[in-house]
């Protein structure tokens, strides 16, 4: 099983893109929080935390398995 290199090359533009989306959304969510109710504030700051978190694993485990052939 060899590395796959179009993977290799999506991970690596991902890795760049991932922080200005998390900084534009979380920017996006400062602006707004206060004009929604609180449930909605509520399942907003979750929903970030968990794509975030999520988007975070993916990127690494994605990066490490390849670069190991895994």
């Amino acid at each position: 099983v060899l590395s796959s290199l179009p993977l290799q090359v999506m991970l690596y533009f991902n890795i760049y893109f991932f922080p200005v989306w998390c900084l534009a959304e979380g920017i996006m969510l400062h602006l707004k929080y206060h004009l929604l109710p609180w449930h909605y504030q509520f399942l907003l700051v979750t929903a970030f935390l968990i794509l975030s978190l999520a988007e975070g694993s993916r990127l690494y485990l994605g990066y490490l398995g390849n670069l190991q052939e895994k």
